[in-house]
Order: structure tokens, then sequence, then C-alpha cells
């Protein structure tokens, strides 16, 4: 989430860290890139207690409001959009690139009202590198935010789930780690036998809410 004319920004850190999930990609470059967010949401492997805490829900309800602003700043750039479009880099995270389009391909194909596309002046980017508390999602509450991808997280679970289940936390979506295998935002809850990187019905049905209620809000 860029600094730009949108912004998915708002303090959060949605599934974090410790909840990421992945199937490794072949190169794990030394990289490494500290978040700056003002609030955080768990990583893939802290699960249920951090899902139930205060400061879960306090991030939850800061990145929601971040995620409708952009909403009303798109709708009222471009009133007759049948869905909104959001931005995403991935120039950042090379490793990943296919990972992220298959990602992007799977939400576009499971939601009507929001569409993912990579292009210049971003509204989010993808970035990589190591970090003790996995893959995440990151935003610092004013307009700046991004999806850090793992390297190790994304060796241990399914890479592609890791993907869309950080990018389920710029569409508005909370971890859920105590759900099942076929929940996309239980994260690394079900373990690292879990391959399943689509949402289920009711994560899609959330997200096209969330972006409808969006768009006649801003209207």
């Amino acid at each position: 989430m860029r600094h730009r004319k949108s912004t998915l920004g708002a303090a959060l850190g949605l599934g974090l860290a410790f909840a990421s999930l992945g199937s490794a990609p072949a190169m794990a470059a030394p990289q490494s890139a500290a978040p700056v967010e003002t609030a955080k949401v768990s990583t893939f492997l802290s699960t249920t207690s951090y899902e139930k805490s205060k400061e879960n829900a306090a991030a939850n309800k800061a990145f929601f409001s971040a995620v409708m602003e952009s909403v009303a700043e798109k709708r009222a750039a471009n009133p007759g959009a049948q869905a909104v479009t959001v931005i995403y880099s991935a120039a950042n995270a090379p490793t990943f690139r296919s990972q992220i389009a298959r990602s992007t391909q799977i939400w576009n194909s499971s939601v009507a009202n929001v569409k993912l596309q990579e292009g210049s002046n971003p509204d989010f980017t993808y970035r990589e590198g190591n970090d003790s508390r996995g893959s995440y999602a990151s935003t610092n509450g004013h307009g700046s935010g991004y999806i850090f991808l793992d390297y190790r997280q994304n060796q241990q679970y399914n890479s592609t789930r890791v993907t869309a289940h950080e990018t389920g936390h710029v569409l508005g979506l909370p971890d859920h780690y105590s759900g099942p295998c076929s929940e996309l935002m239980s994260g690394g809850g079900p373990g690292t036998s879990c391959q399943n990187p689509n949402p289920d019905s009711r994560e899609r049905a959330r997200v096209n809410q969330l972006w409808q209620n969006g768009l006649a809000q801003a209207s």
C-alpha cells in the first residue's frame, strides 16, 4: 500500500509473520526487511491465543478502515466502476513472482467486487527476505503497506497458500487459525500438510460484501 492517492494502509500486520504458510521457493537470498507498522497481527504460528486478543481485534479494525478509505478514494475517482481495482507491485519479491501471479489469479476468479492488478503507482507492494516472525501483511497507518514473504516459512508451507493468505488481509479478511485447511485464513493452523491456496465460500462472500458495502458507502 504505497503512499499514493489510494491507501490500503492502517496500522496492522494481518496474517502476519507468524501466520504464513508455504512450500518453498528455490532461492533464499539473505535479504531482510523489518516491518515498521504501528500495529500488527501475529504470525502464522502463534495461532488461537493471538487471534482472540484485543491487539489482533484492533489491528483488524484499523486494517478494515484503511481498506474502506482506499475504496472511497477509488470510487470517487471512478464512480461508474463495477469493481475496485487494487494495484500491486511484485518488483521487490522476484523469488515469489509465480506465487504472486497465482494468488492474483485465485482472488480475481473468486470475487467480483475487487480486482488485483500489477502495475505502477501501486496501492501495496510485495517484499521478500528473512524474518523470524515469518510472512505478514503490514501497514504503518499512513498509506504505506506491503506483504512480506519469508523464505523459510515459504519452504515449510505451501507457498501459494502463504501468498494468497497474506493477500486476503489486503482484501479485508482477518486470521482464523483454528479453522480447517479448506479455509484460507486458517493460515498455518492446519499444519504444513495443508496445500489449499483457495478461499472458501464464506471467505469469498465476505470479501465481496466488504467491497460492495465500501462502494455503496463511497457513493
